[in-house]
């Protein structure tokens, strides 16, 4: 599912809702998130999961096409850990669609 489709959905089962105000309503929550992840804070929605950024020092890697060793800088990547309910509810026998 993309976020479009999402929103689409979301209006759906909310018919008093213009499509727009949905779009700008998810659109809110994300760019929060993005925000909140950028100041190094974590989000947790409750039953969901928790967003939070994991820090990977610099390495030295190496370029797989020439064999030589090259420095990979320190970054800092996003990392989700599911909440306990969806995981239950993940693993209850819910039809999980093609992947």
């Amino acid at each position: 599912m993309i976020k479009s489709e999402l929103v689409q959905h979301i209006a759906e089962q909310n018919p008093h809702l213009y499509q727009r105000d949905v779009e700008n309503i998810v659109n809110a929550i994300l760019d929060e998130v993005t925000e909140a992840l950028m100041r190094g804070d974590r989000v947790e929605l409750r039953g969901f999961g928790a967003f939070s950024v994991k820090n990977r020092p610099a390495r030295i890697g190496r370029n797989p096409r020439t064999g030589q060793k090259v420095e990979v800088d320190e970054k800092f990547v996003p990392f989700f850990k599911t909440g306990k309910e969806m995981r239950l509810r993940l693993n209850d026998g819910v039809d999980h669609g093609d992947e």
